[in-house]
């Protein structure tokens, strides 16, 4: 090997270990961020990833004809991939890396890649998308890489790791020589890593089997969901047309097809010689680092415009799409909505039925970030419009009367980014009394602590006195409760913290 060979050798390699530098440290940032909410670092820093995402940008901007001053970080993400192609994909997207730390590789068996028809789904699903952000819809959202992951470990793995290390603290707390070890590390990790208490999240399930249906895709393809599913995946390989740096393949090249089993996306053509396709490129530069003669690099572009393959969208096929995006969201409008209409869904301070349907990009930061487990992504109650929206489930968690943090972390402003004083007096709900549950009402027994829980300077809640008869004729005087509805914002405590078993004697319902 001659000595400038050597040299483009080392470089390569040096490339290679860059990347996976910047994979790693990518993705123990993206982390750090997640875990930093309890550190009190400003909540704004949080969403620094989803706002980099320009999928996420163009449809919320299609959706709410508005565009944010934060989301503008997508277009340093769109002026990457315009220099040297779909380095996002390969170097930057946590979920990516993850899949490359989780490759399945060893149990593929050698199978044969899908036809490269498939790689159009993602297409697909990016022009459906779109189309449906047209007429207000961002459903489809549910599929970006970043609320994928955003979601998952906020709704089912962090939950989940949680409750492991509760049960194995409970397990060693009952064996005296560890007690004092067990309490030092909970303090280690509550509440700056774990919640005080355990939070549980519904729809979990489905939400974690999303994320591991991806993996395990890994098992049919390498980079299954990069290569043919992934909606942002297939924004920027379009963008990546245009890049200022592509891979290049010398003429002297001698076909010996390392490059081509070495590529994770599959793009390497060998009958055409080992030309690669810069929409599916992720500059992993693996194929640098694999060519023993140094045949492959990356450079400037030779044309301003890469060609078209049988897989990229034709007209037919993006017209078709956006139709079946804007199709799909009058189905889903005309079909039957779980919630009637006459009782409307609590939802975080300050946003609408309307405002999250169609600005909502069901990332499930704002789940995130409440300290008392009181959001959670809707299911079914409002149909699946509005599927993995936020909801307020009073009895599982209450609004904290001194927190404004969904607002103020929500990438685009679907929960408006209200201050504390005016989140404090916007009203979510109005309680109401059970009578025929409360204590005091049915029982003749006390009970004020829906009284002593609310938070309002003057209570909502307010105490009567009451003059009942106990069984042996003696005469006793009781306190009821009362709601003083002009008062009361709905924060849910009351619900959350009523003592009567099951459904509480105290419900907040939502204003119509």
């Amino acid at each position: 090997m001659h000595s400038t060979d050597r040299m483009k050798r080392r470089s390569s390699r040096t490339w290679v270990r860059l990347r996976k530098a910047a994979q790693v440290l990518a993705l123990l940032v993206f982390l750090g961020l997640f875990l930093g909410i309890r550190r009190r670092i400003p909540l704004e820093t949080f969403s620094t990833f989803l706002r980099l995402d320009p999928l996420l940008t163009l449809s919320h901007l299609l959706a709410s004809r508005a565009l944010l001053a934060g989301s503008a970080l997508s277009l340093l993400t769109l002026l990457l991939t315009a220099l040297v192609g779909r380095a996002w994909c390969g170097w930057l997207c946590p979920l990516g890396t993850l899949l490359d730390l989780l490759s399945l590789r060893r149990f593929r068996f050698r199978r044969e890649a899908p036809a490269e028809s498939l790689r159009r789904v993602k297409y697909v699903l990016l022009m459906a998308t779109l189309g449906a952000a047209v007429l207000a819809n961002l459903s489809l959202l549910i599929l970006d890489p970043l609320t994928i992951l955003v979601r998952a470990l906020t709704v089912s793995i962090w939950p989940g790791l949680d409750w492991m290390v509760t049960n194995l603290e409970s397990g060693l707390y009952r064996i005296e020589p560890f007690r004092a070890l067990v309490s030092s590390v909970d303090q280690l990790l509550r509440p700056s890593l774990l919640p005080s208490s355990p939070l549980e999240y519904r729809g979990s399930i489905p939400i974690a089997l999303l994320l591991a249906g991806i993996i395990l895709l890994g098992l049919l393809a390498e980079k299954f969901w990069c290569r043919y599913l992934c909606p942002l995946g297939a924004l920027l390989g379009l963008v990546s047309k245009v890049a200022v740096v592509r891979r290049r393949v010398d003429r002297a090249c001698k076909g010996c097809e390392i490059c081509s089993r070495v590529c994770p996306t599959g793009t390497i053509r060998s009958s055409q010689g080992h030309i690669s396709d810069p929409g599916e490129c992720t500059v992993c530069m693996e194929c640098v680092d694999a060519c023993p003669r140094t045949y492959a690099r990356f450079g400037l572009a030779q044309k301003w415009v890469e060609g078209w393959n049988h897989y990229d969208p034709s007209r037919r096929l993006a017209l078709g799409s956006i139709g079946a995006g804007l199709l799909g969201v009058g189905l889903l409008r005309l079909g039957p909505k779980s919630a009637p209409p006459d009782s409307p869904l609590l939802r975080p301070p300050g946003s609408s039925e309307r405002e999250l349907r169609e600005a909502c990009v069901r990332c499930g930061a704002c789940i995130r970030v409440c300290p008392t487990g009181a959001l959670h992504p809707a299911l079914g109650e409002a149909g699946l419009e509005a599927l993995w929206t936020p909801i307020l489930l009073p009895r599982l968690g209450y609004c904290d009367f001194g927190c404004h943090a969904c607002g103020k972390i929500c990438p685009v402003q679907a929960i408006p980014p209200l201050t504390l004083e005016e989140k404090r007096v916007r009203v979510i709900g109005k309680a109401g009394i059970d009578r025929d549950r409360c204590y005091p009402w049915t029982s003749d027994r006390d009970c004020i602590v829906c009284e002593e829980m609310c938070p309002l300077p003057n209570k909502a809640i307010r105490l009567e006195q009451a003059v009942v008869s106990a069984v042996d004729g003696l005469r006793y005087t009781i306190q009821r409760p009362t709601v003083v509805d002009e008062d009361c914002i709905g924060c849910g405590i009351c619900e959350n913290k009523c003592p009567v078993d099951g459904e509480a004697a105290i419900r907040i319902k939502a204003v119509a």
